[in-house]
């Protein structure tokens, strides 16, 4: 669930560069991470891939555990053949007692392999599928807001450049709106409208050169 927590992503939305040349750019930035971490569903999502965890353990030790014991009884069938008081007809039937078990614990050993690799599988699916359904929800939240406030331009915080240094570097306070995503998600309903949220930065656009 770590990865799920520690999930980040990049929300960028632009609109033609012609509007660069019109007028001033209405810029907001939103700390991605942050929404994820503080989205009620992704607690959720979080408690649930931890209880499919458990109960895939669980599981697992049971069938490790009808392993060991039949271990066991191959390990005490070879001691017994070794006694020499033991006849014959009861070493052969102790023999092929044991080389059935052997043949039989081979299987309980491919199963358990089997299991331990689908179902990790499976929990990684899992998890990967409630990451996207939970970004999905806080990328349409944005969008709201985006459309709510005639923005031009929308960054994440959160996001880092390929050298590792972030790539918003410097904001104006009343540009970032996570607060209103977070609060937003977490109702269940749409972002804040316009006249209600802080107002967005602007952005004087490039002047032509001749």
């Amino acid at each position: 669930m770590k990865k799920l927590l520690s999930a980040a992503v990049i929300a960028a939305i632009a609109f033609p560069i012609a509007t660069f040349a019109q007028g001033t750019l209405k810029v907001g930035t939103v700390d991605m991470n942050r929404a994820f971490k503080e989205y009620n569903k992704t607690k959720d999502a979080e408690t649930k891939i931890n209880d499919a965890k458990n109960a895939a353990k669980k599981e697992y030790d049971e069938r490790a555990e009808s392993y060991k014991k039949a271990l066991d009884e191959i390990n005490k069938l070879n001691q017994q053949l070794e006694a020499p008081a033991l006849s014959a007809d009861a070493k052969t039937g102790k023999a092929k007692e044991r080389d059935e078990k052997i043949t039989s614990i081979k299987n309980m050993e491919r199963e358990i392999n089997e299991f331990r690799q689908t179902r990790e599988r499976q929990l990684q699916e899992q998890a990967l599928r409630m990451r996207e359904g939970i970004v999905k929800e806080i990328t349409d939240v944005v969008m709201d807001r985006v459309k709510a406030n005639n923005l031009d331009l929308v960054f994440d915080k959160s996001g880092m450049s390929l050298n590792g240094v972030p790539l918003v570097m410097y904001s104006r306070d009343n540009a970032e709106f996570t607060n209103d995503i977070v609060a937003a998600l977490n109702k269940g309903g749409a972002a804040a409208p316009a006249a209600a949220a802080p107002a967005a930065a602007t952005t004087p656009a490039p002047t032509k050169k001749p």
